[in-house]
């Protein structure tokens, strides 16, 4: 074990023994990176914190179940993408089911200037998606899961997972259209 794994695995320790400066300290090293997660799953900045916030405390009441099997940082991750969900399924899942966006179709854009996205302007157009669209396109390309766990997860069907994803790419699809450039001819004067 290196001695950034030790560090980590003795302040771990002392979260465990409910050491509150060692668990601000724990909370202070992994913020960021929980809040980069969170954010992907939220509307906003204010939703992602709660987000994160939940999921901090979930991860302290089970602090004691992490087996160092696989990184401090893969575990947490599952926490918050929990978090998010039970997020969603508590504020967002009844009302969803009632209000469907109608998507307008796309038109082809020619020039694919998608590489000047940044993740800052990827995370605002995953934003913009409903919190059931959100929830499904990051679970099912962010975590990899299959529709069959998606549906699962979220208490849907398998058919719904598949049709939130394709409704959610599009839509995204629709969203990054500005960040496209036309096709335009340049005269060397």
């Amino acid at each position: 074990m290196d001695e950034r794994s030790s560090k980590l695995k003795k302040l771990i320790d002392r979260c465990i023994r409910r050491h509150r400066p060692s668990q601000k300290e724990l909370y202070r090293q992994f913020y960021s990176y929980g809040l980069t997660v969170c954010l992907h799953y939220a509307k906003n900045r204010q939703e992602a914190q709660e987000m994160l916030n939940d999921g901090f405390l979930k991860a302290f009441q089970r602090l004691d179940q992490f087996q160092y099997r696989s990184s401090f940082k893969t575990w947490l991750r599952k926490i918050l993408v929990r978090a998010a969900i039970d997020y969603y399924r508590k504020y967002h899942l009844k009302y969803d089911q009632v209000n469907v966006v109608n998507i307008a179709p796309i038109e082809e854009v020619q020039n694919e200037a998608i590489y000047n996205l940044s993740m800052e302007d990827v995370l605002k157009l995953l934003q913009q998606l409903s919190p059931s669209y959100r929830m499904v396109f990051n679970l099912f390309v962010l975590e990899g899961h299959t529709h069959v766990e998606v549906a699962d997860l979220l208490n849907i069907s398998v058919g719904t997972s598949k049709s939130n994803l394709s409704k959610a790419k599009k839509q995204l699809q629709k969203l990054a259209i500005p960040f496209y450039q036309s096709d335009q001819n340049v005269s060397n004067s």
